[in-house]
């Protein structure tokens, strides 16, 4: 016990407790009273929330029951430790959709601006899942059939995934009305750019490539400073022919910052290139 509830788990839950209560909020204030039916299993709940003639299955209630439903499958098929993290945002999902249902009931939507509405139907619940799959986490739903059918059949999971999202989110044309449909095909597409987006930004290092004369300025500073480290071969100036030293590193982009400062202060000759990279694999950084 005294392993699990660590400094750095207790962070990373309450990320992930925050994560998933920006899915369930944008799910449930833009999502189901606009009828955004945009894939995944909150999209198939808007759906059959509609050619259900219930009132007792809202697409809240057919929401928690898909999303428990599949959780329930993960574990049978996929050993009951398949991802712990994924059934802790998965049960937390389905309580905070059916908290907010009795808490706030949602009769209309917020506004009559539906693109206001799509925005924020779309930012968050893709803000939320891309910060749960950058921590190998998810609400689970979709994700859950789609590891299923990753280690039983020999099939395109993603191909397959997508083609479902597109079904769900072209059915509002003719569940709903048309405009619901187009705006539901919109926001699929601006989640996928997003939710890509935003995990590319979460992992995003600076590769820092230094040309100087004084390797043991730049290293000591790396080493000692910033806590990296750092890799040196010698080469030559093409034209001056002068020896040199290149020191590759790998940095957060607050040490980036400060490593430039500091080369323009001690070393204002030294040559520098900076590059974006969102995958870093080593230690400090991803993990194979």
């Amino acid at each position: 016990m005294k392993r699990f509830f660590t400094r750095e788990n207790l962070k990373q839950f309450t990320v992930m407790t925050f994560a998933t209560a920006l899915v369930a909020l944008g799910i449930y204030f833009f999502r189901f009273p606009n009828h955004f039916s945009i894939g995944g299993v909150s999209g198939l709940s808007i759906v059959l929330g509609k050619i259900i003639p219930s009132e007792l299955l809202t697409p809240g209630a057919i929401n928690t029951i898909l999303t428990l439903a599949f959780l329930v499958l993960g574990l049978i098929f996929l050993d009951w430790r398949f991802n712990l993290k994924t059934v802790y945002c998965s049960i937390l999902y389905s309580v905070l959709i059916q908290v907010l249902e009795w808490a706030f009931p949602m009769s209309a939507p917020f506004t009559g601006q539906k693109m206001l509405e799509l925005f924020f139907a779309v930012l968050l619940p893709s803000l939320g899942s891309a910060v749960l799959f950058n921590m190998d986490a998810s609400t689970g739903g979709s994700e859950i059939v789609a590891m299923i059918m990753k280690k039983y059949t020999g099939l395109n999971v993603g191909s397959a995934l997508l083609l479902s999202d597109v079904a769900i989110a072209a059915a509002a044309l003719w569940v709903f009305d048309v405009e619901a449909g187009l705006f539901s095909l919109m926001g699929l597409m601006l989640k996928s750019v997003l939710v890509d987006t935003t995990i590319e930004s979460l992992n995003r290092r600076k590769s820092f490539t230094v040309v100087t004369h004084d390797k043991e300025l730049v290293c000591r500073y790396i080493n000692e400073e910033l806590h990296r480290g750092a890799t040196v071969w010698q080469a030559q100036g093409a034209y001056t022919h002068h020896d040199q030293y290149v020191v590759l590193t790998a940095l957060s982009r607050h040490q980036a910052v400060l490593l430039r400062n500091y080369l323009k202060k001690m070393e204002p000759h030294a040559f520098m290139l900076i590059t974006n990279s969102s995958e870093i694999f080593g230690k400090g950084f991803l993990q194979v």
